[in-house]
């Protein structure tokens, strides 16, 4: 006889809940039917690097922990974008807003948290949102590309991190505070005022003890009025005050709750078969909010229903991070000195370090790190454990040293326990790296990586994954450069060079020949193969365009709402009344709803439905702008000597030769030109992955720029005197380029790796230039319009006319 599976449904898709249902399924795989609902319409995402999304260190897709497959591969049913509205406790049911109703066992209750909104008057405005989920950094993605002042009311850490992130995003950054100094919750004041000054000089302006009175404008928000009336203007306005336990549903359906869903040791609630866990719960007086507590939280949980032993959950200490870029910040336990404690400083204004330790009873209680946050972890570990410190005081002080970390005798990581959190952001426990390594053969940070996702978000942890291996594996510790990904042990280089040597073709081939972990790759190494393979062998290698991203598959960018994003090339930023005339005329036939100019001077026509792109494109009749592939995107100009009274050469003549030769170049990242008229720099050419600047009788040649996240400022490669040089050095150093960088690898990052007197040596020579200018050509030589081939070929132009049947699953069917 088979066994009956026990129902469990668990409400809220979130990284509490999903961590409850991944430790369930290693503990007892068999025991439960499970289905989750979730509101959003997407599967399990990591909300704490939201941050890193805004801030641009990480994309949408990187930030997803459980896709779809995962949930297909373990037999869990998926509702996306369902709302559970009524539970019946009696005949244990559960109702969703769009009809489904389904019977439980064992009902999970992980609804999370909402963002705490201050009642102000005018807080209903349009441009008045909270930082909490995916549509909230779309929002602020989406407003930055029009409106310019942001104000963020809070300082604390998801304030900070809003604001850091709308600053990336080109926008003035007011943050509002209602106390003297910022993240009073995690740092003591001297950590604080060193962390504003260091984000002042990024940018971020502060308003601090200020009270807010009311928000003013008329459908949309124009700035905020504070208590002593003062007035700051706003496009935007960012409420980051706070949370508050999302305990509806719960509290209609006569489950007991205070702040939060309160629950017992076990995470169970007053009602029988009924469980909550994450920041909606609230165990023992406290309501968490932060990942850590409630991976310990879900733990528990999961041994619970599969009716394995445990002590049950007494609470957490606590840690935070801030994830800003450019800033260390760390604090644990009880920072603050109390009666009954002492503290220990060191601050170092220079170099902009601090350190406090807090003392109670010769043991550490409390931790504040600046600036070196390298010990953050151990000294997190050594509060946890209540350990003895007396007489090691200065050493932690003045910091652990790396042998200590590493070292058997009285090793720290050996006495941790086994479910003890490493990776607080992948919530990885200790135990969980150490079967990596002993039963599963992790020799290396990588592996470990690949199996565990342990560092594989902010990076963090990575010293005590480091000091694990030494612990576990010791002499059999492999210490190598990361791969490309996860896949392989391998780095870039030599991959080119067994594709060279071994004159691989494919990339199935390479995988299998170079003995990848994964046989099917993942989105990281697939379309970096498909790239040095096509770099290679431009004229027998057939692009893959199965390992291409979404937007470079369909040639437009993909948009939040599932339209795409049309931007036709315009040469140089150079049209005429007759290009204007028809691209508004192919607006207005096709309904597009916004038409932008772009910050490389082309028009952007945006909301457009993807079975409409062929035919949008064959009206057009230009080519395609290539604005949303790692190719050519633009060549800025300015009028330079054609109208301006201070141009020394033609910069719109020179943008336009550039462009017009580089077109559809295949590039390991996104590649940016501008030419400037004169040294007054109009077109931002000293920015730009390649520009160049007028001066009497000749240009200057700049290499390695970037206006993004980190903005970097170019090298001067040359001075040269004609047209023909220019397009010679610039072809010598793009080729180049493609030839030497990692895929994804923009030429700011490769500038400061391999240094600019390597690249210099490699273009000195003109023999070397003609060879490599000799390559480029016959690259591009083999590349077509990609819109142009579509629209002549019925079989790729069948593939836009047919709508897509992820469509379907994201608007809530089940899976």
């Amino acid at each position: 006889m088979s066994h009956i599976r026990k129902k469990l449904v668990l409400v809220g898709n979130g990284m509490a809940g999903v961590r409850a249902i991944e430790h369930l399924l290693k503990l007892s795989p068999e025991a439960y039917e499970i289905t989750i609902f979730g509101s959003e319409p997407h599967p399990n995402y990591n909300r704490i690097m939201l941050s890193s999304v805004l801030a641009g260190g990480t994309s949408m897709e990187e930030i997803v922990i459980n896709d779809l497959e995962w949930y297909h591969s373990h037999g869990i049913r998926l509702y996306m974008g369902h709302t559970i509205t009524k539970i019946d406790t009696v005949q244990r049911k559960v109702f969703s807003d769009q009809g489904v109703v389904l019977p439980y066992d064992e009902l999970i209750l992980a609804t999370g948290s909402n963002p705490f909104m201050l009642p102000l008057p005018g807080a209903d405005k349009e441009g008045v949102i909270a930082f909490r989920d995916i549509k909230d950094c779309q929002m602020m993605q989406e407003t930055s590309q029009t409106y310019r002042k942001a104000v963020v009311i809070g300082g604390g850490l998801l304030g900070l991190e809003a604001a850091r992130g709308l600053l990336h995003l080109g926008m003035e950054v007011s943050v509002v505070h209602i106390h003297p100094y910022i993240m009073e919750r995690q740092l003591d004041e001297p950590a604080s005022i060193m962390l504003r000054k260091e984000l002042e000089e990024q940018g971020m302006k502060f308003l601090l003890s200020k009270q807010s009175e009311a928000i003013l404008g008329k459908k949309r928000v124009k700035s905020l009025l504070f208590a002593d009336g003062e007035v700051a203007e706003a496009d935007l306005i960012v409420m980051a005050v706070g949370i508050k336990p999302n305990v509806e549903l719960a509290q209609k359906s006569g489950v007991e709750i205070n702040r939060g869903i309160i629950v017992n040791d076990f995470m169970e609630t007053n009602i029988p078969g009924i469980y909550a866990v994450g920041e909606c719960a609230e165990h023992r007086g406290i309501a968490y909010g932060l990942v850590a507590p409630l991976y310990e939280q879900g733990a528990v949980l999961a041994k619970r229903l599969a009716q394995v032993a445990t002590e049950g959950y007494s609470g957490s200490v606590t840690s935070t991070k801030l994830k800003v870029s450019g800033v260390d910040v760390f604090s644990a336990g009880q920072f603050i000195e109390r009666p009954g404690t002492r503290a220990l400083r060191y601050q170092d204004e220079i170099d902009g370090v601090y350190k406090k330790l807090v003392i109670k009873d010769d043991k550490l209680v409390g931790a504040v790190l600046f600036g070196d946050t390298g010990d953050g972890a151990q000294l997190f570990s050594m509060i946890k454990n209540g350990e003895n410190i007396k007489g090691k005081e200065k050493e932690l002080l003045l910091g652990l040293s790396s042998d200590a970390l590493a070292s058997p005798k009285g090793n720290r990581l050996e006495g941790m326990a086994d479910d003890e959190i490493i990776c607080g952001c992948n919530g990885v426990s200790k135990g969980a790296i150490a079967e990596a390594i002993q039963s599963g053969g992790c020799t290396s940070v990588g592996q470990i990586k690949a199996c565990t996702k342990a560092s594989a978000s902010c990076g963090g942890c990575k010293p005590l994954v480091e000091g694990l291996l030494q612990l576990y594996a010791g002499d059999h510790v492999v210490t190598v450069k990361e791969g490309i990904c996860g896949c392989t042990t391998l780095g870039r280089d030599e991959i080119v060079a067994e594709i060279k040597r071994m004159e691989l073709k494919t990339v199935k081939e390479v995988m299998n020949v170079l003995e990848w972990n994964n046989e099917e790759g993942c989105p990281k190494c697939r379309p970096s193969l498909n790239y040095y393979l096509g770099m290679l062998w431009p004229e027998e290698y057939v692009d893959e365009k199965e390992s291409r991203i979404t937007n470079e598959r369909y040639h437009a960018n993909i948009q939040k709402d599932g339209t795409y994003s049309v931007v036709p090339r315009i040469y140089g930023g150079v049209t005429s009344p007759a290009e204007l005339m028809k691209i508004a005329e192919v607006a207005a036939k096709f309904d597009v709803p916004l038409v932008k100019f772009t910050g490389g001077q082309r028009l952007d026509l945006l909301g457009v439905k993807k079975e409409d792109l062929p035919k949008m494109w064959e009206e057009l009749d230009m080519p395609s702008g290539h604005a949303y592939g790692k190719t050519l995107r633009t060549v800025k100009t300015c009028v330079g000597s054609t109208f301006c009274r201070f141009g020394t050469q033609d910069a719109m003549g020179m943008g336009i030769k550039l462009e017009k030769a580089f077109e559809r170049l295949n590039t390991p990242g996104k590649v940016k030109l501008a030419v400037s008229g004169c040294p007054r720099n109009c077109a931002e050419a000293t920015i730009k992955d390649f520009g160049v600047v007028a001066i009497d009788g000749g240009w200057e040649l700049h290499i390695g720029g970037n206006g993004g996240v980190h903005v970097r400022a170019t090298d001067l490669l040359c001075v040269v005197k004609t047209d023909d040089e220019v397009m010679e050095w610039a072809s010598a150093f793009l080729q180049y380029y493609r030839e030497n960088a990692g895929w994804n690898e923009r030429t700011a990052q490769w500038v400061e790796r391999v240094g600019l007197d390597s690249i210099k040596a490699a273009l000195e020579v003109r023999e070397d230039r003609l060879a490599l200018q000799e390559r480029i050509q016959t690259a591009l030589s083999l590349t077509t319009d990609p819109w142009k081939q579509i629209v002549n070929e019925p079989e790729l132009r069948k593939n836009f006319e047919q709508l897509s049947e992820m469509k379907t699953v994201l608007e809530g069917e089940a899976i």
